[in-house]
């Protein structure tokens, strides 16, 4: 006898007007999760994941949004025809919710213990005493220490981590069929996402609950999930057991999502990427919505739309592929865009010549008490590193966050002044150089920054942010030549010369980083910090970022500092690795070296945390 699923979506259709039309964000999307099993959507941004489950719990943006088709089932009850007052009698408490970015969820202006405790009493209808022992009780479920403690802070006085442990406890607290994590690890420390991912299934399997659990990241969704979808366009393109999506994925855009995976078995080659991007919803395509970005597409898919269909026990596919066979067989493997070796310098990575030294660098932050401000400590938020960063060459900075990497990178471009130390570029110590002297060598030390949208002036068009570097860093350039390195630069990172009269917020996400490193290219530096210049990106975008990176490392010679917690990243891109730890480096080596035979039990603990994919089309060529 099979049991009731917890959730029936079938045939959900979720739309929004827009001044260009009905854009159709969910177009017919069915599935179903039974009690104590994980459903995992997966797909780049702008595929309708997050809308998926908005509509779920009911929170589509009114009016412009609006369910348009399609039921969703509840415990066998239909509950889009519902008043909204029995509406929120269900959200929150028969269906949570824990979103991307805590610190926007959570309320500023009440403490942790509050906000849980609206929660419980509101819907399980209990007294204030109960509704704050319950509370209590769940910050201890969620292993946060002290929870008297934390039940009376606010949530600003929390680590990331922590913020993200109370999101689980109040999305918990009411005991829910249904939970949804939306993106819940993205922006954490592999260590944290480890504890985070084995409280949740921890949760799961205790409380008997559904998860829906939507992600970019397909490692973490491989060790999580025992079912998943594949959303392109507001549809699911494929969807079967986890094991079959990753042992044999048959849809095209699920194998060149496979395939964008950076890591150790990658390296020396190009990452595969998806060209273009997902088309908005109010412009999709008559026929597969993934045509225009397929390269095995064929006639058919520019004017039919494949039905989903299965294929396999259990595996759902929606491609004309398979439509003449009627086979289950695994999509062919996609070719790589070059078959050469490792891309490098004429010298073996140990002999190149040392571009960048940094020597005993430390920086202190004063802790003042009492009326007068006594100075009573420091925060040694880098206490004494070494680095050498050789030409043409990338060294990643690795650890959790809040031990120093950021501050570490801003200091050696000397952003920050830096408490000791040397930073000996080219023989020449930064930290002694005042500011006239700093400033001709400031276009050869760059930074590329995490979030591209917010270091982009708004304000101005591309062209002029591009232009912006040069006016100052190379004042001897005519008008005209800046005009024509602007255009230069921007055809150099895939872009197009006619771009730089656009604003950045009419930009994607991978535009707008390409949009970043383009600015630091024109300046012709020789060294640049990648400050989590990825972490933020879908897996496909990501895929084109390191690509372009490369690229340019191996036409130019530049040099990287990359700064980033993706240790997959670090395991392709890097030559390199160091790994801080409280302000301080606790092992440095090779990258083959740290990843193969790490000493350091700190690097151990790191390591043992990076989710892997056991099987799949690369795994099997390893």
């Amino acid at each position: 006898m099979t049991m009731r699923p917890v959730i029936e979506v079938r045939e959900l259709k979720t739309y929004f007007r827009t001044p260009h039309g009905i854009g159709r964000a969910v177009d017919g999307v069915s599935f179903s999760i039974e009690r104590g099993r994980t459903l995992a959507l997966v797909g780049e941004s702008g595929c309708g994941k997050s809308v998926t489950a908005l509509s779920i719990i009911q929170l589509i943006p009114q009016p412009q949004g609006f369910l348009a088709g399609g039921s969703i089932l509840l415990n066998g009850m239909e509950i889009t025809t519902l008043k909204e007052s029995e509406k929120r009698k269900i959200r929150g408490n028969n269906i949570s919710m824990i979103f991307q970015e805590p610190m926007t969820s959570l309320n500023p202006v009440f403490t942790v213990g509050e906000q849980i405790v609206e929660a419980v009493m509101l819907h399980q209808g209990r007294s204030r005493r109960e509704a704050r022992a319950v509370a209590i009780e769940m910050l201890d479920r969620v292993h946060l220490p002290s929870p008297e403690r934390i039940f009376n802070e606010y949530p600003h006085r929390l680590s990331g981590g922590m913020r993200q442990r109370v999101m689980i406890a109040i999305a918990l607290s009411c005991r829910p069929d249904l939970l949804i994590a939306d993106e819940p690890t993205t922006a954490l420390d592999v260590t944290i996402q480890e504890e985070i991912l084995d409280l949740i299934k921890e949760m799961r399997e205790e409380m008997g609950m559904a998860v829906l659990f939507i992600s970019h990241n397909l490692a973490v969704v491989y060790q999580n999930a025992e079912e998943v979808g594949v959303m392109y366009g507001g549809k699911i393109v494929e969807k079967a057991p986890t094991g079959k999506i990753f042992r044999n994925p048959m849809h095209p855009y699920t194998l060149k999502l496979l395939r964008s995976i950076p890591g150790m078995e990658k390296r020396g080659r190009p990452l595969d990427t998806i060209p273009g991007t997902v088309p908005p919803p109010t412009e999709f395509p008559p026929g597969c919505r993934f045509s225009g970005r397929c390269d095995r597409e064929l006639d058919l898919c520019r004017t039919t739309e494949p039905p989903l269909v299965e294929r396999d026990e259990g595996h759902l596919v929606a491609c004309h592929l398979y439509k003449r066979s009627g086979v289950s067989a695994p999509v062919a493997e996609a070719q790589h865009e070059t078959a050469g070796g490792r891309a490098r310098l004429d010298l073996p990575h140990r002999e190149r010549p040392v571009l960048l030294e940094v020597r005993g660098l430390k920086c202190y932050y004063p802790v003042k008490k009492g009326v007068f401000k006594r100075t009573v400590d420091h925060v040694r938020a880098v206490d004494g590193i070494d680095l050498t960063v050789r030409e043409g060459s990338t060294l990643a900075l690795v650890g959790e966050s809040g031990c120093g990497k950021t501050t570490a990178g801003k200091a050696i471009l000397q952003l920050l002044r830096p408490t000791a130390g040397e930073v000996l570029f080219e023989g020449k110590d930064l930290c002694r150089l005042g500011p006239k002297e700093l400033k001709p060598l400031r276009s050869l030390v760059q930074i590329i920054f995490q979030d591209p949208y917010s270091a982009l002036n708004p304000r101005l068009m591309v062209g002029q942010i591009i232009e912006e570097g040069l006016k100052s860093l190379k004042p001897g350039m005519t008008r005209q030549q800046r005009a024509d390195k602007v255009a230069a630069t921007l055809e150099m990172v895939g872009l197009t010369p006619d771009m730089m009269h656009r604003y950045p917020h009419e930009f994607s996400g991978g535009q707008r980083q390409r949009i970043g490193i383009a600015r630091v290219l024109a300046v012709d530096p020789r060294f640049i910090v990648c400050d989590e210049a990825t972490s933020a990106l879908d897996v496909s975008v990501q895929a084109q970022i390191l690509n372009l990176l490369k690229s340019i490392q191996r036409d130019f010679g530049l040099s990287f500092l990359f700064i980033t917690h993706d240790l997959g990243v670090v395991e392709y891109i890097a030559d390199e690795v160091a790994v801080m730890h409280n302000g301080r480096i606790v092992e440095s080596g090779t990258v083959e070296d740290i990843f193969t035979s790490p000493r350091d039990p700190y690097t151990k603990r790191l390591l043992s945390a990076v989710p892997r994919i056991e099987e799949g089309p690369d795994c099997k060529r390893s």
